[in-house]
C-alpha cells in the first residue's frame, strides 16, 4: 500500500510519521495507520519514540477512526515548545536578530548598527552577543536551541553554507560562516559549539517566510528586494530555488542599456543594481545635495514625502519592471511581491507600469503584484522555517533520535 509520505509499510520511519502530523495530513494513529499501511503495533512504537524525545504530544479529542463509531480518537500534536531557534539577518549597515518558537512565532527580537564591512570575525562575534541577551529576555536557555539561522545580502553555496564572490560583503568571500557563528554562540551564550547552523540569501529566505505565512498555496512565488542591492527568491512547489551554486534571483546584476555608463560595485558597468537600487537612488539624491548614502536613507525620506527621493524611486521602478517583465514570462509567478527598502507606492507604480506594458498579457493574466505582509521580520521568518525543516526533515529525524538515544 503507497502512503502519501512516499514510504510505505516498513519504509515509513517516525521521520515520516512526524512529518505526517506536523503537516496536518494525518493526526490520529487510525489516519497514520492508513497512510503509510503500517500495524498499529508498529504505529505506536515509533511513536513512542517521538514522545520520548519531546517531539509530539497528544491534543484533544479529534474524529472517530472508526466507521462503526466509538469514541473519539486522541490528535497528535507537533509540541513546538521543546526547542526555539536563533535567526539573524544581516543588511550593509544593519542587522535584525531574533529567538523564534518553532512554529515562527518571534519570541524576542533585536535590531541595530551591524556593518557588514567590517568583516565575518567581528559582525559574527557581535551576533553571538546578540543572541546570548536574547536568549534571556525570551527566557529560554542555550541548551533549549536546536539550530542558528542566517540571512546575508550575497549568493550562498548551500551545501557549505559559505558566500560565493559576494559583491557588498568585502572579506566574506568563501569565509566559514558556520564554524564562527558556532563559536560566536558558545562564546557568549554558553551552547554546544556543535549547534546547527544554516546560512542562505537574504531574498530567498525573505521568499520563504513570505510564502509560507502568506501565499502558501501559491506554487511559484517571486520576492525582489530593492534595498541597497537588488536580489530575487524564487520559491518553486514550496522550495526555494537556488540554481546550480546558489546564484539563482541576483537580478541586480543583469546588465540593462541605461546604465551603459554605470559602475557596479561587482567591477562591472551597465548592471541594474548601479542605476535602480536604493545606493543609486542615494547617490543621485546625494549629487543632488540631499543627504543619503544607503537605502534606507532614501526608505526614510520616501517616508518623509521628499518629492525628489519618490521621483527617483518610481524611475527606479520603471527600471526594474522592465528587467521583471522578462522574469515573468520565464517563471509565470502567481505573486510578484517587492520588498526591502523602496518598496513602497512610488516604486511599486514604476513596476507596475513597466512590468504591464512589456510582459505578454498571458504572462500577468493570474499574476499578483504586492509589497511585503512580514516587513524587516521576513528573512527571520524564513531563516526559522529552513532551520526547522531542515532538522526535522524525515531523511534526518532517525539519526536525530539515535543521538538523543531514544
Amino acid at each position: 500500500m503507497s502512503g502519501r509520505t512516499g514510504k510505505s509499510g516498513a519504509q515509513a520511519g517516525a521521520g515520516d510519521l512526524l512529518e505526517l502530523v506536523r503537516s496536518g495530513r494525518a493526526t490520529t494513529r487510525g489516519a497514520l495507520q492508513q497512510a503509510t499501511g503500517l500495524s498499529r503495533a508498529t504505529v505506536g512504537l515509533r511513536l513512542d519514540r517521538l514522545f520520548r524525545a519531546g517531539w509530539l504530544r497528544e491534543g484533544a479529542g479529534g474524529p472517530v477512526d472508526s466507521p462503526l463509531g466509538g469514541r473519539p480518537s486522541i490528535t497528535l500534536e507537533f509540541d513546538d515548545a521543546h526547542a526555539v531557534v536563533l535567526a539573524a539577518d544581516l543588511d550593509t549597515r544593519h542587522a535584525r536578530a531574533a529567538v523564534l518558537s518553532l512554529t515562527g512565532e518571534i519570541l524576542a527580537e533585536h535590531g541595530g548598527t551591524l556593518v557588514i564591512e567590517d568583516g565575518p570575525d567581528a559582525v559574527l562575534g557581535e551576533l553571538g552577543r546578540w543572541f546570548a541577551e536574547l536568549l534571556g529576555k525570551a527566557g529560554h536557555l542555550a541548551h533549549e536551541v536546536c539550530g542558528i539561522g542566517l540571512a546575508v545580502p550575497g549568493p550562498v553555496d548551500s551545501d557549505t553554507g559559505r558566500v560565493v564572490q559576494p559583491p557588498i560583503m568585502p572579506g566574506w568571500d568563501g569565509y566559514d560562516i558556520r564554524a564562527r557563528l558556532g563559536r560566536a554562540f558558545a562564546e557568549h551564550a554558553h551552547g554546544p559549539a556543535d549547534v546547527p547552523v544554516l546560512v542562505d540569501n537574504d531574498a530567498n529566505l525573505m521568499a520563504y517566510g513570505e510564502q509560507r505565512t502568506g501565499h502558501p498555496d501559491c506554487s511559484a512565488f517571486v520576492l525582489v528586494k530593492v534595498s541597497t542591492g537588488i536580489g530575487a527568491g524564487v520559491v518553486v512547489g514550496g522550495r526555494i530555488y537556488r540554481g546550480v551554486d546558489g546564484g539563482a534571483g541576483d537580478i541586480g546584476h543583469i546588465r540593462v542599456p541605461e546604465g551603459a555608463d554605470a559602475l557596479c560595485r561587482c567591477g562591472s558597468y551597465g548592471c541594474l543594481a548601479a542605476v535602480a537600487s536604493g545606493g543609486a537612488v542615494a547617490r543621485r539624491l546625494a549629487g543632488a545635495g540631499v543627504p543619503a548614502a544607503s537605502g534606507s536613507d532614501v526608505r526614510d525620506l520616501l517616508t518623509a514625502g521628499h518629492p525628489e527621493a519618490a521621483a527617483l524611486a518610481r524611475e527606479a521602478g520603471r527600471r526594474v519592471g522592465d528587467v521583471l517583465a522578462t522574469v515573468v514570462t520565464l517563471l509565470n509567478p502567481g505573486v510578484l511581491m517587492i520588498a526591502g527598502d523602496l518598496a513602497g507606492t512610488p516604486f511599486l507604480t514604476g513596476v507596475r507600469e513597466l512590468l504591464y506594458q512589456r510582459a505578454l498579457p498571458r504572462s500577468t493574466a493570474h499574476l499578483d503584484v504586492v509589497t511585503s505582509r512580514l516587513g524587516e521580520r521576513a528573512a527571520l521568518v524564513g531563516a526559522g522555517a529552513l532551520v526547522v525543516e531542515h532538522l526535522y526533515a524525515p531523511e534526518r529525524v532517525e539519526e536525530r533520535l539515535l543521538a538523543l538515544g531514544v
